[in-house]
């Protein structure tokens, strides 16, 4: 095409990509297809149907009950490796359990249990509903104060409004490292400090930034998080979601649903709830087996990769996505929602336009492109690095032009779909 960055410099950059092999762990059905949702699920890696396999057929066809023995520990065994490999914290430190607004409804109870006196939550105004939906439920039942502190659509929150939020009154801060529609990149260790001279407990959510941006919730001291394992650890649809307490707290705060994996001496069916010590008390009960075993060979991907290397590669891919959308699709219409420059946010992008939707079903339909929407009229853009090539990039931000100047999403429907 004319003009701008030629689609040698994609192919250069591809031919120079360190991680270029990983793609071959994928399994990719159709090559003319770009795919850029890995921010909303990561795509199957091709070691997945093997081990299902195996756990169907040996340990559940072959071993039956007796494959307990072995399974019973998975979900702590891989909250270790992702502690190890992904979140920057300390063995015992992360556990694999249940879903993520489960478990953000757990530590949050815990940590709003462990703050009498204190009555107030604070909550970014944009951040994912789910979470928002979890507060307003505690607050409601509690009696409590939630405050939805405003932030930029774009830009996320600003670290001064939170410091003019923190009082001695406020209990709990819950904010997504990521935002999940501009891909805003929070600073963990910032927060961490602001809210620990408040005396107050941050919970934050992971979802978008596990995998994809470098966490070091250790050496921030962060106290707890949450996160899922669908979208940049690539874990399959609905995988079971992490969680995370500092060893500190683990004697401290009692989570409010008491099941038995939670139990001390689970297996002697005592007739009172007394929770583990360690990290073992915030799960509830058995755990979803085969989706627990699918994010053993996905995180294993990641792990070779690492995250140092899967963070650069994304702000690259990045760097790419912005020159070309201020290149060809301003004079379009459209225009960043997203914060600039790529180290601001995680590996996602999102665009202004408003007829973003329609946009995002003519793309899918009929150019190969699958993205998403998000309102009120963002296309969200997510290339991962594990599998994403720069060409893919560079192709889908010109069909887009294409589609964009044509004008070929107007007969597409305004009504927005069950899932967009």
């Amino acid at each position: 095409m004319e003009g701008g960055i030629s689609r040698a410099v994609a192919e250069e950059l591809d031919a120079a990509d360190p991680l270029a092999a990983f793609r071959e762990r994928f399994v990719i059905t159709d090559p003319e297809t770009i795919y850029l949702d890995g921010n909303s699920l990561g795509r199957l890696p091709a070691a997945t149907p093997e081990l299902l396999r195996e756990v169907v057929e040996e340990g559940w066809g072959g071993g039956l009950v007796r494959s307990w023995g072995d399974w019973i520990d998975w979900g702590a065994r891989l909250g270790d490796r992702l502690a190890e490999g992904v979140l920057g914290a300390r063995p015992g430190e992360v556990v694999v359990s249940d879903s993520t607004s489960v478990n953000l409804y757990k530590l949050a109870a815990a940590a709003l249990d462990a703050a009498p006196g204190r009555g107030t939550v604070l909550m970014d105004a944009e951040d994912f509903p789910t979470n928002r939906y979890v507060l307003q439920g505690l607050a409601e039942q509690r009696g409590l104060r939630l405050r939805r502190l405003a932030s930029d659509l774009d830009g996320g929150l600003d670290p001064e409004v939170l410091r003019a939020a923190l009082d001695g009154d406020v209990a709990l801060v819950v904010l997504s490292l990521v935002s999940y529609r501009s891909g805003a990149l929070a600073d963990m260790a910032a927060v961490n400090a602001l809210a620990r001279a408040a005396g107050a407990r941050v919970l934050w959510d992971l979802s978008h930034a596990a995998g994809a941006v470098p966490v070091e919730l250790a050496a921030t001291g962060a106290e707890l998080a949450v996160g899922c394992t669908y979208k940049y650890l690539n874990g399959g649809p609905g995988s079971p979601a992490f969680l995370y307490v500092r060893r500190e707290l683990h004697e401290v705060l009692r989570q409010p649903v008491w099941g038995w994996f939670g139990q001390r001496e689970q297996f002697a069916m005592g007739p009172e709830y007394d929770p583990v010590a360690s990290i073992g008390r915030f799960l509830v009960s058995t755990p979803p087996l085969l989706s627990l075993a699918a994010i053993d060979p996905a995180l294993a991907v990641v792990e070779e990769a690492g995250v140092a290397r899967i963070r650069a590669k994304g702000l690259l891919l990045g760097r790419l996505a912005d020159a070309l959308a201020d290149d060809w699709l301003a004079p379009l219409g459209f225009r960043p929602a997203s914060p600039r420059p790529p180290e601001l946010r995680g590996s996602h992008l999102s665009l202004h336009h408003p007829e973003a939707w329609r946009i995002c079903q003519t793309l899918a339909a009929e150019a190969k492109v699958v993205c998403d929407y998000r309102t009120p009229d963002r296309l969200r853009i997510g290339p991962s690095p594990l599998y994403t090539r720069f060409t893919e990039v560079w192709d889908a931000l010109d069909r887009l032009r294409e589609v964009a100047a044509r004008g070929a999403y107007l007969s597409r429907p305004p009504g927005l779909a069950r899932v967009t």
